[in-house]
């Protein structure tokens, strides 16, 4: 426990911290109440043993103001005076105990903090088991649609979520991985700790590699203090590791090492840093293949995916749109009485090549342009003439003699290239890519040359977008 003592006789709080401190409790001193109270201001304490007769705020006025501001810390009054009065007056402020300041003194605290604690533990672990179900329908009441992909998926996670086992989450973008990342982690045991969040695919990997695991000061231009890492923020809680498969090598070897020994070291650093995380991670991409093309290190796969769970594209679960489409339109303040009579079908009947993600961006647009009418299929963005059609019959079909799979793989990326006005970000939301794959897919077919003409306007245009999320 980490365990403040107060006294002002400073020699007497310094003395009861290092006993304690050799009993294994993490001990500070202070010589009086005002630098105690200060103290506890600036950093948490699990417990305070504080003396009873001190200048003003004495013990009872610590005592009171702890237990008004940090009700969780546990308070223990040291006094050479105790009187039944005193006594009474402490517990009715929520002391936990008391002890006289008398012979091995020491030994009574150690024993008092040691019950403390462990009747602590208890609470809290019946706290968590009470909270258990609760917390898990919570969790995943926020996944929608009662298709059987759904239910499978939904049932999966139920199951996966009150453990600590790593869960990769496969599918589609825009299928809902982090929904189902966030109600995994809110139906856990983690649920009342940090929930963080990181993009591998949205950093270069020097700033992916500080982002991570944090720096220390100087271990490059600019780093002028030590900066805790995002796997430290999620320390007792949960850590989302979305769009995996970006990541790079060098930091999937220390990313391997987290998670076989829950020990890393801060950029620049050299002391070992240990955490207690639950890891989720996300992708879009054929790890299996990237694992044989090695470009993406196999036994890192292996520890991923513990626990897989494929999410199905919106395409194969038709049934689950009413659902989705209700709880879209309730978000902004409409129901289904907004959907003109042709306007169900025609969402249903859509393939959805951008998932659940772009039924949403596409009822959002519907609602302003319908205004206060209702919304109906010409309001829809993909219902052109055409497009029931071509959405259902895109995929080609190969020709008698076959045909060159990069050469329709540049031909896909000059066309979404040309729709974009050579906007690489905007072509590469258009391949369902992130732009480093985009980029890497351009220098195989000889399409991109790097700092070429166009790359500072992308670079802008996606800080823009990444500043409207």
């Amino acid at each position: 426990m980490r365990v403040l003592i107060v006294d002002d006789e400073i020699r007497n709080a310094e003395l009861t911290a290092l006993a304690l401190r050799d009993a294994g409790h993490d001990t500070a001193f202070e010589g009086g109440g005002k630098p105690a109270l200060d103290r506890m201001a600036r950093e948490p304490f699990d417990a305070v043993i504080t003396d009873l007769r001190m200048k003003a705020p004495d013990g009872l006025a610590v005592l009171g103001t702890i237990h008004e501001r940090w009700p969780a810390t546990i308070v223990i009054l040291m006094t050479a005076y105790a009187n039944l009065d005193t006594c009474r007056k402490a517990f009715h402020l929520g002391a936990y105990d008391y002890v006289q300041k008398e012979g091995e003194y020491h030994d009574e605290l150690r024993v008092l903090l040691e019950r403390a604690g462990s009747e602590r533990a208890l609470r809290d672990d019946n706290r968590r088991l009470s909270g258990t179900v609760e917390a898990l329908k919570k969790g995943m009441a926020t996944v929608l649609g009662d298709s059987p992909a759904t239910r499978q998926a939904r049932s999966l996670a139920e199951k996966v979520a009150p453990t600590d086992s790593t869960v990769l989450l496969r599918g589609e973008s825009g299928t809902g991985k982090d929904l189902f990342a966030r109600a995994i982690h809110f139906a856990s045991r983690r649920s009342g700790g940090p929930w963080v969040k990181v993009n591998c695919g949205a950093l270069p990997e020097a700033l992916l590699e500080s982002e991570l695991f944090g720096h220390e000061k100087g271990a490059f231009t600019g780093a002028i203090r030590q900066k805790p890492g995002r796997f430290e923020d999620a320390n007792k809680g949960t850590l989302f590791l979305d769009e995996i498969g970006e990541l790079p090598l060098a930091l999937q070897v220390k990313l391997l090492q987290v998670i076989e020994e829950k020990t890393f070291t801060r950029v620049g650093g050299n002391q070992p840093v240990t955490v207690d995380v639950r890891i989720l991670a996300a992708t879009n991409r054929d790890l299996e293949a990237m694992a044989r093309e090695r470009t993406f290190r196999e036994d890192l796969f292996f520890r991923l995916n513990v626990f897989p769970i494929v999410l199905p594209p919106l395409r194969e679960r038709p049934g689950d749109i009413p659902a989705l489409v209700a709880h879209v339109l309730e978000k902004h303040g409409a129901s289904l009485d907004k959907l003109a009579s042709g306007a169900m079908p025609a969402l249903e009947r859509y393939t959805w090549p951008g998932n659940v993600r772009e039924l949403e961006h596409t009822l959002e647009r519907a609602l302003i342009l319908a205004g206060s009418d209702p919304i109906g299929p010409e309001h829809l963005s993909f219902a052109r003439p055409d497009a029931m059609v071509q959405g259902a019959a895109w995929v080609p079909r190969i020709p008698e003699d076959g045909l060159s799979l990069e050469a329709l793989e540049k031909e896909l990326i000059l066309q979404a290239l040309e729709r974009a006005g050579g906007n690489k970000s905007q072509a590469a939301r258009l391949l369902g890519l992130t732009r480093r794959t985009l980029y890497s897919r351009m220098e195989k077919h000889g399409l991109h040359r790097p700092g070429e003409a166009g790359d500072e306007a992308d670079d802008a245009d996606e800080a823009v977008a990444g500043g409207g999320a």
